[in-house]
C-alpha cells in the first residue's frame, strides 16, 4: 500500500458527535492533521438496516443517507436554518426543488449540488441506482418489509409490473435518487478537504450482502437461491475465537460460476463505486475470496458448515487489471490456511495484524510486534474487539504478564499503561501502516464498544464528544506517532 510509515485512525462516520459527513468531520479531519495522522479508517458507509449494521446494507453500493449533513447544506446555501431539523426526506425535497430551479449555492469550488450534475449522477451510476431506486421505493410501499414478503410480479421483477410502478411514482423515485446525489457529492467535498490536508480515506468493503438488498432483488442469478428465490446455504464463519458456534451471518452466497461468466461485472462495478469515496479499501473477511464457510440454510447455528472454494485469483486479476491504481488491504484474520495466505501473496495485499491477539500464548505468535512484516496494517484493536483499555481489564493474569514482560523487553520502559503501552507497540511494530481505534486514542472502556461479533443488540451506537478529545490526548497521541516515525504534517 505504501513503503512510508503511516499512522491512522479507526472511526466511523457515525461515531462522530452529530453522526454526519458535515462540520464534525472537518474538524475531525483538522485534529487528524494535528495528531501527526495520514489516513482515516471507517467502517462501510452503505445503507443499512435497522439494525444499523454497516455489514448488512441493502445495497452493495448506496450511501447511508443517514450520515447526510442538515448543517453542510446550509453552509452549501441550500438549506433554511428552520429547516435543518426537518425529517430527511422533507428536507432533501427541499433542497430538490431549489436546485432544479437553478437556485443558488454558495460554493465556488465546483462541486456543489447543480440539476445538470444530478443528470451526470444518473448517467454514470446507473448501473445501480435505477434498481436501488426501485428497491426503496417497493419496500416503502410494503411497511419495510423483506422483497420476499411482496407481491409476486414485484417479488419476480416482472418487466411489466415495474414499468407501470415506474410510471406513476417518478417523483419519488427521483427523490430517492437525488438523496443519494446528495451523500455522494458531501462525501465527495470531504475527500477533497481530507486529500488536500494529506490525510487518505480507508474504506471497507464487506464481502457478502444481505439477502434483503437491491443486489439480490433485482439479480437472484447472481446468489444461491431455490426456485422460489429462498437461499439454500447462508455465510458465515466457523467456532472461533469470538464464538464457540462460530457465527452464522445469514447473508446468501455467490454462485461464483455465474459472476464469472460475465467477468464479475457486479463486482467491479462495486469497486468503482467504493473507489469514488476513499482511498483504500479493505476487502472484509478475505479468506473468502479463496473458500468461504457455507451453512445450510436451516441450520439454526454456524457449526455445520463447509468450506466451499471461490475463484478469488481471477476476481483479483480482474480488479487489478481493471482498476491499476486501486490499493486493497485484506481482512486476513479468523481461520487463514496457506492457500489464502498465497492469494494475498499473489497480489502483494498488506494483512490485518490485531496486538489484542497477540499475549498469553507462544512466542511464535504472529500478531507479537517483532513478527509483522512491514506490508502489513497492524492495530491494537478492531470495531469487532474490545477497547484496549476494556481488552485488558478483563484480561487473565498470564496475559498481563505476557504483555508487561513483551513491552519491557522490547521498548526498555517499566510499567504498562493502558491503553498506551499496547498503542506503543502497535505504532513501533513493523508495519508501515498502524491503526489506533479513536476509542483507544480517548482511553475509553467497554461501555465505548462498537460492535461484539455474534450478537444483535447494543452495536454500531457509540459516538464520541469533542470534550473527550482533551489537548493532552491529543498531544500524547501526536507524541507517540512523532516518536514511531510515522508523523505526518
Amino acid at each position: 500500500m505504501t513503503q512510508a510509515r503511516q499512522a491512522g485512525v479507526l472511526l466511523h462516520i457515525t461515531s462522530l458527535p452529530s453522526g454526519s459527513l458535515g462540520p464534525d468531520a472537518y474538524r475531525f479531519v483538522d485534529k487528524l492533521v494535528e495528531m501527526g495522522v495520514s489516513v482515516w479508517q471507517t467502517l462501510p458507509v452503505n445503507q443499512p438496516h435497522g439494525d444499523h449494521s454497516p455489514y448488512q446494507s441493502v445495497s452493495a453500493h448506496a450511501g447511508h443517507t443517514g450520515m447526510i449533513s442538515a448543517e453542510q447544506l446550509q453552509h452549501d446555501g441550500l438549506c433554511l436554518p428552520d429547516e435543518v431539523e426537518l425529517p430527511l426526506h422533507a428536507l432533501i425535497a427541499k433542497v430538490m426543488s431549489r436546485v432544479q430551479s437553478g437556485g443558488a449555492t454558495s460554493r465556488t469550488d465546483g462541486h456543489g449540488l447543480t440539476w445538470p450534475g444530478f443528470a451526470r449522477f444518473c448517467q454514470t451510476q446507473h448501473y445501480w441506482l435505477e434498481d436501488f431506486a426501485l428497491f426503496q421505493s417497493l419496500r416503502e410501499q410494503h411497511a419495510e418489509q423483506s422483497w420476499q414478503q411482496w407481491p409476486e410480479a414485484y417479488r419476480l421483477h416482472d418487466v411489466m409490473a415495474l414499468q407501470a410502478f415506474t410510471s406513476t411514482h417518478q417523483d419519488k423515485l427521483s427523490l430517492i435518487k437525488f438523496t443519494q446525489y446528495v451523500f455522494f457529492q458531501q462525501w465527495v467535498q470531504l475527500k477533497i478537504y481530507a486529500n488536500q490536508r494529506g490525510i487518505q480515506l480507508f474504506g471497507d468493503i464487506p464481502i457478502f450482502v444481505a439477502y434483503d438488498s437491491a443486489d439480490v432483488w433485482a439479480h437472484p442469478e447472481w446468489f444461491k437461491l431455490d426456485a422460489d428465490l429462498n437461499m439454500t446455504v447462508v455465510a458465515g464463519v466457523p467456532p472461533d475465537y469470538f464464538s464457540e458456534t462460530g457465527q452464522r451471518w445469514g447473508n446468501p452466497h455467490y454462485d461464483w460460476p455465474v459472476m464469472q461468466a460475465d467477468g464479475f461485472a457486479w463486482w467491479l462495478g462495486r469497486i468503482d463505486t467504493q473507489a469514488q469515496l476513499f482511498d483504500v479499501l479493505r476487502i472484509d473477511h478475505f479468506r473468502g475470496l479463496q473458500a468461504a464457510w457455507e451453512i445450510p440454510s436451516m441450520e439454526p447455528t454456524a457449526i455445520n458448515g463447509s468450506w466451499q472454494e471461490a475463484p478469488g485469483h481471477a476476481l483479483l486479476q480482474a480488479m487489478t487489471d481493471t482498476f491499476p491504481q486501486l490499493r486493497l488491504v485484506a481482512e486476513d484474520l479468523g481461520i487463514i490456511t496457506p492457500e489464502v495466505d498465497a492469494l494475498r501473496h499473489a497480489f502483494d495485499l498488506p494483512g490485518m495484524k490485531i496486538l489484542q491477539f497477540a499475549f498469553g500464548g507462544d512466542d511464535d505468535n504472529p500478531y507479537l510486534p517483532d513478527h509483522i512484516e512491514p506490508n502489513s496494517v497492524a492495530y491494537t484493536g478492531t470495531h469487532d474487539n474490545d477497547t484496549t483499555l476494556g481488552w485488558y481489564q478483563a484480561a487473565p493474569e498470564h496475559v498481563r504478564n505476557h504483555l508487561q514482560h513483551y513491552f519491557t523487553q522490547h521498548l526498555q520502559q517499566d510499567g504498562v499503561e493502558m491503553p498506551t503501552s499496547l498503542i506503543q507497540l502497535t505504532l513501533h511494530s513493523n508495519a508501515n501502516l498502524a491503526v489506533v481505534p479513536m476509542q483507544d486514542i480517548l482511553a475509553l472502556d467497554t461501555q465505548a464498544r462498537m460492535n461484539t461479533p455474534g450478537t444483535t443488540e447494543g452495536n454500531w451506537l457509540w459516538r464520541m464528544e469533542w470534550s473527550q478529545l482533551t489537548d493532552e490526548k491529543r498531544l500524547a497521541f501526536r507524541h507517540l506517532v512523532e516518536e514511531s516515525g510515522r508523523v505526518h504534517g
